[in-house]
């Protein structure tokens, strides 16, 4: 128990100083500039295709899992035949 202790010990002082390290560019400034730009676009488009695609597979989850529901309403709601 002790070993695994100092060995997660470790790893976390190592994950820990290796970030430090690495330098970032800041793109914040970049990213306000788009986002903040009018030219007409819904911000939760503004990212690009990625977005889009996201938005489009979202809206079809919702439309085929509303559909579903109303079926799946409509199948319990008809009385089942007696033999």
């Amino acid at each position: 128990l002790y070993l695994l202790f100092q060995g997660l010990r470790q790893i976390s002082q190592r994950t820990i100083s290796t970030a430090s390290r690495r330098q970032f560019e800041n793109r914040v400034p970049e990213k306000q500039k788009l986002f903040q730009e009018d030219n007409g676009i819904p911000v939760h488009l503004k990212g690009g295709v990625m977005d889009a695609l996201l938005y489009k597979v979202t809206m079809g989850l919702a439309v085929f899992g509303t559909a579903y529901v109303v079926y799946e309403l409509l199948v319990a709601s008809m009385p089942k035949k007696q033999k």
